[in-house]
């Protein structure tokens, strides 16, 4: 006998998580419609305090502040909080989009506004959404999600371009030597492709790559 769904039982499981989906978008959109022009940070939770990319980063956070930008991160520690602390330090705004997962992430003390997501892909909508550059440090697998999936979008163009800045070239060179010898060789990328992105070492090299997106103004995408 074929099971028989009713039309009005709103109380399962599935229908009701819509609803959880559709506060998580309207909580974002609310808190971050008004914020201005802003630069997501992204790299490792991982990174230690006082290493070399965890400066590197407060000096960024900093700089990108001091232009006019608020930092956005994913509100954890290491990359993240040094993203957040350096805006703080700066006296900029810093937003925080904590993802509540198992393995419970405490957000680091230097945001300013904190927004809580259950779900990935509803966080992934606000970075994309409200960030007018994307500055992605040395980072693990979440660092390439959120990576990969900007590169895809402005390849689509799903999104209107605009500035990813992968900092370090030390870190990276691996991974572009492949993207060359086995996605560009396999034709599986064009050269245009190559051109999504740019690869930076230096804080000042991320303003000269924005200013020169933006030319005069800054304006959200």
């Amino acid at each position: 006998m074929r099971d028989k769904v009713l039309r009005d039982d709103f109380t399962s499981e599935e229908p009701w998580r819509v609803f959880r989906i559709m506060g998580e978008f309207v909580e974002g959109f609310e808190a971050l419609s008004k914020i201005g022009p802003a630069i997501s940070i992204f790299g490792s939770a991982r990174t230690k305090r006082g290493t070399k990319y965890y400066k590197l980063t407060e000096k960024i956070a900093q700089l990108l502040v001091k232009e006019g930008y608020t930092i956005i991160t994913g509100a954890g520690p290491g990359i993240m909080e040094a993203a957040n602390k350096g805006a703080k330090k700066a006296k900029g705004g810093s937003i925080g989009l904590n993802i509540v997962v198992p393995e419970i992430q405490e957000p680091n003390p230097y945001i300013k506004t904190l927004i809580d997501f259950r779900y990935f892909f509803c966080r992934k909508v606000m970075f994309d959404k409200y960030s007018d550059a994307f500055v992605v440090l040395p980072g693990g697998f979440g660092t390439m999600d959120e990576l990969f999936e900007a590169l895809t979008l402005v390849q689509t163009e799903r999104v209107k371009p605009f500035p990813i800045i992968v900092v370090g070239t030390e870190y990276w060179n691996g991974l572009l030597e492949w993207l060359k010898k086995a996605m560009l060789a396999s034709g599986c990328i064009s050269k245009l492709d190559l051109k999504i992105f740019h690869v930076v070492d230096k804080p000042e090299e991320i303003s000269g790559i924005l200013k020169k997106f933006y030319k005069k103004k800054k304006t959200r995408r």
